[in-house]
């Protein structure tokens, strides 16, 4: 990128004034990744920096955001921040960047180790506070933490939502009364979490509770709960919010909301990106937590902060 005019100074924190950096997101359409760049958004405006918000239009467009990456650095920004859409896939492209510019990881890993900071929610913790709530709800509305439960996983070789499921199935240990039945992969389409939870509704009356592991299952998942009437008998927990799971927190229709930080995730990652860009020491990585989010404290100062991020 061009200087100002080269009259400016070319050390201090005059640089940030000409930094550029781009934050690569998984999928630009979806409310989760809205957050995310809205709070790296922010940090662009509070720290004089420009920050190019780039992404595919799914999940599943891993070849789309190898692609952007490699546009990325051809760039010479000052540092990029990314969120891999696939584990593997996405390792050698993120070696090859690094090697000519700093890249910080947010939200999910890739199989690489060249990331100089890593920016995430702890995954697999989140499985156990999604495996804890479930028992909760299920004992909420049987009477006690026992039946079969099933769980829908968005998409497979995600190292995000692979670490949810570990965590899930490592947590769900701890309630001998719940038997996971089922053990759902989808396609990262909310019609198929749809469909999926509508054949687990159909082929086992007796299901008391289920875990979509992201928001898109979410919806899939809510819609057929919804439509079968099942919000007093069903248990389901959900991964990360946006209104319309909200909605359905609101009426039943979803027992919790697993949600993470994401608008802090974009906010810090801009933040660790420019520090690493002029050099500064950052952290190897940086758990940015996970709540439990149910009816009952929906209202909560800090839930509304979580459910309800400015995006502007």
């Amino acid at each position: 990128m061009a200087a100002l005019g080269g009259v400016m100074a070319s050390n201090g924190p005059a640089m940030a004034a000409d930094a550029t950096v781009p934050v690569i997101v998984k999928d630009t359409t979806s409310n989760y990744w809205q957050i995310v760049l809205a709070g790296a958004r922010k940090a662009g405006k509070d720290l004089g920096v420009k920050v190019p918000e780039l992404g595919a239009q799914s999940e599943s467009d891993i070849n789309g955001q190898i692609s952007i990456l490699e546009n990325a650095v051809a760039d010479k920004p000052a540092a990029i921040v990314i969120s891999p859409t696939q584990f593997a896939a996405l390792g050698k492209p993120i070696d090859e960047a690094a090697k000519s510019v700093k890249i910080i990881g947010i939200d999910s890993g890739a199989d690489s180790k060249a990331f100089t900071s890593f920016l995430t929610t702890d995954n697999v913790q989140g499985g156990r506070v999604a495996a804890d709530a479930l028992a909760e709800g299920v004992k909420a509305k049987t009477g006690k933490a026992e039946g079969n439960v099933a769980l829908i996983n968005s998409l497979p070789g995600v190292g995000s939502l692979d670490q949810r499921v570990q965590g899930f199935k490592e947590e769900l240990k701890k309630y001998p009364g719940l038997k996971l039945t089922q053990d759902k992969v989808a396609d990262g389409q909310a019609t198929t979490g749809l469909n999926i939870m509508t054949d687990l509704i159909t082929a086992d009356p007796t299901l008391v509770g289920v875990f979509a592991n992201n928001l898109i299952m979410g919806q899939g998942a809510g819609q057929a709960v919804a439509e079968n009437k099942l919000g007093d008998k069903m248990t389901l927990v959900a991964f990360d919010s946006d209104p319309k799971l909200v909605g359905f927190l609101q009426d039943g229709t979803i027992y919790a909301l697993i949600v993470q930080d994401p608008f802090r995730m974009g906010y810090d990652g801009v933040k660790t990106a420019l520090a690493a860009s002029k050099g500064e020491k950052v952290p190897v990585t940086v758990d940015t937590g996970v709540s439990a989010i149910t009816k009952a404290n929906m209202t909560g100062v800090r839930s509304q902060e979580l459910l309800n991020p400015k995006l502007d």
